[in-house]
């Protein structure tokens, strides 16, 4: 990735439900960053009540460190089976909205250091680009490695 970014920042947030271990759930989200980011970042800890009065914790932080966010995208291409890199590929579309590229990553996997797409109940993650159109970002997935 060159030297000047193209990300202006990540949002992560997940959610923990009564039934999780919110630390765990904490574990799982800094498991989708780099070491150093997931150990520093600050999240917010937002309370919720579900639709059945559950109770639900939202956790939240938006990464800005423009000397830490190219890291962010190579640990997730790092991390990302081919299997996964050639679905998002196939799908792109579907992630792409405005400047922002849209990931959601299954907890269980990410809590055990791997990263899995999934749509059911995840970890998500916006990547929000600097002026780039989203054959760009493509591009710039596909330099990092994120995109086959």
């Amino acid at each position: 990735m060159p030297s000047k970014t193209p990300i202006r920042y990540i949002n992560v947030r997940a959610f923990a439900h009564a039934t999780e271990d919110p630390e765990k759930v904490l574990t799982a989200i800094r498991n989708t960053l780099p070491k150093e980011l997931g150990e520093n970042a600050i999240f917010q800890k937002t309370s919720l009540t579900g639709h059945h009065k559950n109770p639900i914790i939202l956790f939240e932080t938006k990464l800005t460190d423009k000397q830490q966010l190219p890291a962010a995208l190579e640990k997730i291409a790092a991390s990302l089976s081919s299997i996964d890199k050639e679905k998002l590929d196939s799908e792109i579309k579907l992630h792409l909205e405005k400047r922002n590229l849209y990931l959601r990553f299954n907890k269980q996997s990410a809590y055990q250091g791997e990263l899995r797409f999934s749509s059911n109940d995840p970890i998500h993650v916006k990547i929000h680009f600097k002026n780039k159109t989203p054959a760009e970002i493509v591009e710039i997935c596909r330099h990092a490695g994120v995109l086959p």
